[in-house]
């Protein structure tokens, strides 16, 4: 198994708790107040940066804790 980048392991969290909590990538990004676009960029498999406010606010805007975010996944 290959080492995960933290920015993997984020967007995949991302994806899975938004998935979990029934939200739609359009919902979350009204949630967050960030565009559409964006929150689809960061669960995408493109390369990616976000500052750890970003993921403030997404772990707010679902109702967790950052710390999930940020859980280790099997990639």
């Amino acid at each position: 198994m290959r080492k995960s980048s933290i920015y993997e392991i984020v967007s995949i969290n991302i994806k899975k708790y938004r998935k979990l909590k029934g939200i739609t990538t359009k919902e979350l990004a009204n949630r967050t107040g960030y565009s559409h676009a964006y929150i689809r960029r960061l669960e995408g498999k493109c390369k990616k940066t976000f500052t750890i406010l970003t993921i403030a606010v997404i772990a707010n805007a679902l109702d967790i804790d950052i710390k999930c975010l940020f859980d280790d996944v099997n990639i």
